[in-house]
């Protein structure tokens, strides 16, 4: 018998909350039934299965960051824009580590291209049109951008820059003004 209110969007949420506090590779159906005092059987007539669940946190995450950024950047140009993309991005996955590592889960090219994903990419290519970049070096500066912040923010999250001066706020701004300066120089050309 299914516990009333259980809905897959319900389902989906608690799997995001869940990831958070556990991680995202420790989140399964098993564990979502004991989150909510329920038999594994009854969250099948909601999910298939655990990696339905994972897609489905998946595509929320990316929803719920697309929105995130879309905020942050609106009415912004240049590095203002740059820096509040990447803040975005940051502020995100330290709040939401585990709803983070879903945004990163790789999704068949349908699911792909039916996500958020393609806001994500959509609005770093409107923030490079403000530096006048051409193909394929736009292609290429979505891919820097996205490795750059990526890289950072999975090093900071597993204690990397911990035990260094300076702040990594410090270094993270530094990183922002040199893309910004990168971009500038590429769009000189």
């Amino acid at each position: 018998m299914d516990r009333p209110g259980l809905t897959p969007e319900r389902l989906t949420r608690a799997g995001a909350e869940l990831a958070d506090e556990v991680g995202f590779d420790q989140v399964t159906v098993s564990a979502l039934a004991r989150r909510f005092d329920v038999r594994v059987p009854s969250l099948y007539s909601h999910l298939k299965n655990s990696q339905d669940l994972r897609i489905r946190i998946a595509l929320f995450a990316l929803e719920e960051l697309a929105d995130r950024v879309a905020d942050a950047v609106a009415g912004r140009a240049g590095r203002d824009a740059l820096a509040a993309f990447a803040d975005a991005y940051r502020d995100y996955a330290r709040e939401h580590p585990g709803r983070y590592a879903a945004a990163r889960l790789r999704l068949g090219p349908e699911t792909a291209a039916a996500s958020a994903g393609v806001r994500h990419a959509q609005m770093a290519r409107a923030i490079l049109r403000g530096y006048g970049l051409d193909e394929p070096d736009a292609t290429h500066a979505v891919r820097m951008l996205g490795s750059v912040f990526h890289g950072y923010v999975s090093l900071e999250l597993a204690g990397g820059f911990e035990h260094s001066a300076p702040a990594a706020l410090e270094s993270w701004e530094w990183i922002v003004d040199s893309l910004d300066a990168v971009l500038r120089n590429r769009s000189a050309r």
